[in-house]
């Protein structure tokens, strides 16, 4: 596959889905650009709509992030109305379809008589086509999607199945042009429910979009062979890589609603210097850390660039606030791009030797 020309990049987060529609040749400035609600957050809207209305609801549609939605179901239970849902958007709220029914809800292929109907899926290229219409802009027939999928994991911890992906990431030799999926392993069945809805769609974690979007900014992207610590402080979640070269040599994960000023700091001084557990972080409600055992715990590193829509919280401690193509909102989006463009280069290079 040839670079595309023209590439639409969505990087759906928990408050919002970051928009960029690339074109080769025009300035990144002059692109479109769009910062919407997230789609759990419409959805979360739409139910408790329904609540307010004393209305059951039924959820069919695709699989799709949780979060506000999931919390907004479980509002609506606990008001006495009733939940029905399909199997494929019940997995929104669990991994075990035992465990949905457990909460209250009835699964169901068939729209309940009387029940307000609400569609689940983290994608809507019609709609999005529509709301372009008017300013004569076209979709790309590109598309790479970043989206936060802690993986298909019916039993044990969610936190602990999805860093595990992080840690073989890692042992694999962490390649940055490897983030990047044309087809998502199996048990990341919210790309693949992406997939469905955005047909040949590129995939991506959203915390690693971010990473490739820190390394758009100028200076961040100057400190890329000496080593830096690129972190994305996210509405929902917080992830900080140690970055030398084109490898990533360690990962921490956390919960940002559990983070202030003062441990982030204390995290990210001890980070590169292989002193923060994994214990640690997963004790404290988040997700975990994990370092390349052949990484020698450098005290060069520390050089931390921060992006992300909670960066507040890094605010007076010293660190640099990336900002690539002067736009922090879209660092993802530019990820996207960036990560897209050296995957097709690097796959049409093998071709050629082949």
């Amino acid at each position: 596959m040839a670079n595309p020309k023209k590439i639409l990049a969505i990087d759906i987060g928990g408050g919002t889905q970051d928009i960029l529609i690339y074109e080769e040749g025009k300035p990144m400035e002059n692109c479109v650009q769009m910062i919407l609600p997230s789609p759990t957050q419409i959805v979360a809207q739409k139910i408790l709509k329904a609540t307010a209305s004393q209305k059951n609801i039924f959820l069919t549609g695709n699989t799709m992030g949780g979060g506000p939605c999931a919390w907004a179901v479980e509002k609506h239970l606990q008001s006495g109305l009733k939940v029905y849902a399909t199997p494929i958007a019940a997995l929104t709220l669990h991994d075990d379809l035992q465990e949905v029914r457990k909460k209250g809800i009835h699964l169901t292929n068939a729209p309940p008589q009387g029940a307000k109907t609400i569609n689940f899926g983290d994608v809507h290229l019609p709609s999005l086509k529509q709301a372009l219409r008017p300013f004569l802009v076209k979709l790309p027939q590109t598309y790479a999607i970043a989206l936060q999928d802690h993986g298909f994991n019916p039993q044990g911890s969610n936190r602990l199945f999805r860093f595990q992906y992080w840690k073989k990431f890692i042992l694999s030799g962490g390649l940055l042009q490897n983030l990047i999926y044309r087809n998502p392993p199996e048990y990341m069945t919210r790309m693949i429910a992406v997939q469905k809805d955005a047909p040949r769609a590129f995939v991506m974690d959203t915390c690693a979009a971010a990473i490739w979007g820190i390394l758009c900014d100028p200076r961040a992207a100057e400190k890329q062979g000496e080593g830096l610590v690129a972190l994305n402080l996210g509405n929902q979640h917080t992830l900080g890589a140690i970055i030398q070269g084109n490898r990533i040599r360690g990962i921490f994960e956390h919960h940002t609603g559990m983070l202030t000023g003062g441990k982030l700091k204390s995290i990210l001084d001890r980070f590169p210097q292989k002193l923060l557990s994994h214990n640690e972080i997963f004790r404290d409600c988040g997700h975990g850390c994990f370092v390349d055992p052949d990484f020698s715990g450098e005290k060069g590193f520390r050089f931390v660039a921060i992006t992300g829509p909670r960066r507040v919280l890094a605010e007076g401690l010293g660190y640099y606030m990336a900002a690539p193509y002067g736009d922090m909102m879209l660092s993802g989006c530019f990820g996207l791009v960036a990560a897209l463009k050296a995957k097709l280069t690097a796959e049409n290079a093998e071709t050629t030797e082949e």
